[in-house]
């Protein structure tokens, strides 16, 4: 069969992540990779699993097995409520809805409000995996400004002003790929321009609870709740594969978004919803997040000394505070490409900045590396033959 003719016209749009092609490539032997997105496997809390899971066939049987909610597992949803009082965001239970991964909820905002044509408001650089839940959809992109203090808030408003915007999607904190977060000041600007401009907001907030310094700073969902679809995971703070995500949505958008889940998986797996409200009705998260920071910190504070000792001066490292990557810029026209390639054939790995830009014009002399799955002294090795690829350049 002619299976090609059999494929809808937006699979044209369906391109392969430029993250996982290049996942494919580390993953062979001796390859230090400093590309991937990937929680460290021992920032897991293993020796609570066998506890967990006894706790939830003790308490819920069979129930744990079955057929749930779309909205998700009302335990769960209780101490995600919890979780979000903390962040200062005012939730009930009936509030928060719990997807497959946080991919899955922008998958369901994507197919839930874009027409093809719409456009849609992005940093530059943004998020891989949001573009990669939206191109089918056929949005055209309006890239706005950032800096080291996140996006620019008059880049935010002109665009408002100049053109009819569907939603803005934005990773106001350790953003990925750059690790930067938006300041308190910008955020209570942007908060007052989504509100004068009746804008709305997808917030992606999967990072704020690795932060290594400094003060928490407010979700903007807390500054124009009515404008704002907040989305987080537990995927960074328990365990990725459990695929936990959750929103908070004004409660029209809710309701639809509800229907769009329906119609892909009916409800997330009730056994690992089950799991996560254990752990954190147990209060395992309180100790053990201080754990998972302090795997990371020093990690991060490596590759901070060896991006400054080890890399010439013309390359430049955005300030950050926590999350899981590090955004560095090469001189103008420095082709990261070439480097990688190079830094491939001495077996280490990043991924070049250009792949998160929506204009292909845009990135050339950036990259972005990971320090979640390496250790310091792997770090320091790995950046040192990195500098050496980019002498031979």
């Amino acid at each position: 069969m002619n299976f090609e003719a059999l494929l809808s016209s937006r699979t044209r749009l369906m391109t392969a992540n430029a993250i996982r092609e290049i996942l494919k490539v580390v993953s062979k032997p001796g390859v230090v990779s400093l590309a991937g997105g990937i929680p460290s496997p021992e920032s897991f809390p293993m020796d609570i699993m066998r506890e967990l899971t006894d706790r939830v066939l003790t308490k819920y049987s069979s129930r744990a097995f079955q057929y749930d909610l779309t909205e998700g597992f009302i335990p769960l949803r209780e101490q995600i409520s919890l979780l979000l009082e903390s962040r200062g965001i005012t939730a009930t239970t009936e509030n928060v809805n719990i997807t497959s991964g946080s991919q899955g909820i922008l998958d369901a905002v994507a197919k839930l409000l874009i027409s093809k044509g719409d456009k849609i408001a992005l940093e530059a650089p943004t998020y891989l995996g949001a573009l990669s839940a939206f191109n089918p959809y056929e949005p055209l992109y309006i890239r706005m400004d950032m800096d080291d203090e996140g996006l620019v808030p008059e880049s935010l408003e002109e665009t408002l002003k100049t053109n009819k915007i569907k939603f803005i999607y934005l990773v106001p904190t350790f953003q990925n790929p750059t690790g930067r977060t938006i300041t308190l000041e910008r955020r209570i600007r942007i908060a007052s321009i989504i509100k004068r401009y009746n804008a709305l907001l997808v917030e992606d907030d999967p990072y704020s609870a690795l932060r290594y310094k400094g003060e928490d700073i407010p979700a903007i969902k807390t500054m124009a709740p009515d404008n704002v679809i907040y989305i987080s995971t537990l995927s960074k703070i328990f365990a990725p594969g459990l695929r936990i995500g959750f929103y908070v949505a004004p409660e029209f958008l809710s309701q639809w978004l509800v229907l769009v889940k329906q119609g892909v998986d009916l409800h997330t797996s009730t056994f690992n919803q089950a799991l996560a409200a254990e752990y954190l009705k147990g209060k395992y998260l309180d100790s053990h997040l201080p754990e998972i920071i302090s795997l990371y910190r020093p990690r991060q504070s490596a590759m901070l000394s060896a991006i400054k000792e080890k890399l010439p001066g013309e390359f430049a490292c955005s300030p950050s505070d926590g999350g899981m990557f590090l955004w560095v810029t090469g001189p103008c026209g420095f082709d990261m490409i070439k480097l990688y390639h190079k830094a491939i054939e001495n077996n280490v790995a990043f991924v070049p900045g250009k792949f998160f830009f929506t204009n292909e014009n845009e990135g050339i002399e950036t990259m972005r590396l990971n320090y979640t799955m390496a250790d310091e002294k792997t770090i320091a090795a790995a950046m040192g033959k990195i500098a050496r690829a980019i002498d031979s350049l």
